[in-house]
């Protein structure tokens, strides 16, 4: 069966998307296996998830996630950048503002000034929306310190639709073993549905600097709801401005946790190439 896929990706964050939408083909075909294989960088067209775009009934359109390793997410923020600028691409829809259907609820990017923004909903700090085993499950954990393997980190957790670990270290980044203490944290029993871990850098009160680990990818060039979970829990804990500046390894992102809870991101999608996948090669 031969099916028509687009690659994209967001500040180096990079997606297999597939219309479903638009396009004769059930989503059933691409279990676990086959998402794996696809998203094999030497076996398969490579990519850090797979994106499903699909009808709904409830919005405009519905956006499926999977990580390379075929575990099913509920967000992501590069990716629905990348899955509005499809939409707009081929002309699925002329609304400036588009409601889609995500697990972490109705999301709407829309278009400002050649970028994308999107309001990503609003954040969750207690225990159990993370989520945490920590009791009780009302507690925000906030610097709640974890030994991994031979130190303690001190964690800050935010729901951003998708659980997230924030680290600030006061060493740089640029050099830390993220491939060394990333999965311990991303698969520790603390966190039952396992989470995106990410390791920060305080530069200013307007810009902070981060790499991320995510869960079921690794480490990545982005990742939204991580920048954007990072800039709420310097927010939260009062060391920067309502509004940053995120350096990731493949750009910037501007986030700004707005006065009615809501988080907006701003930034970049781009598409790479299109071509023809043939299922009966995997």
């Amino acid at each position: 069966m031969l099916i028509n896929f687009t690659k994209m990706h967001g500040l180096g964050n990079d997606f297999i998307l597939i219309d479903c939408y638009s396009y004769a083909i059930n989503p059933s075909y691409f279990n676990e296996i086959y998402i794996k294989k696809l998203c094999h960088r030497r076996f398969g067209i490579g990519a850090d998830q797979l994106l499903l775009l699909e009808k709904s009934n409830k919005a405009d359109f519905k956006m499926r996630i999977f990580n390379a390793d075929g575990s099913e997410v509920e967000m992501c923020g590069n990716g629905i950048r990348c899955f509005a600028k499809y939409i707009w691409d081929k002309k699925l829809s002329t609304n400036p503002i588009l409601k889609i259907e995500t697990l972490a609820g109705i999301i709407m990017p829309e278009k400002v000034d050649g970028l994308i923004k999107v309001d990503m909903g609003e954040p969750a700090f207690e225990s159990q929306l993370i989520p945490t085993t920590m009791s009780p499950h009302s507690q925000y954990v906030i610097d709640q310190p974890l030994l991994i393997i031979d130190r303690n980190f001190y964690i800050t957790c935010v729901s951003m639709g998708n659980p997230h670990a924030v680290i600030f270290l006061d060493e740089d980044i640029s050099s830390f073993p993220i491939e060394t203490y990333g999965p311990k944290i991303e698969k520790h029993t603390f966190f039952p549905k396992k989470t995106n871990v990410e390791f920060v850098n305080l530069i200013n009160k307007n810009e902070l600097k981060m790499r991320v680990w995510e869960r079921g990818s690794g480490e990545t060039m982005a990742c939204g709801t991580g920048a954007s979970a990072v800039a709420v829990a310097a927010m939260k804990k009062n060391l920067t401005e309502r509004k940053v500046t995120v350096h990731l390894l493949g750009g910037d992102l501007i986030i700004e946790w707005a006065d009615n809870n809501h988080v907006f991101m701003i930034g970049p999608a781009s598409k790479v190439f299109e071509g023809i996948l043939d299922l009966k090669e995997f």
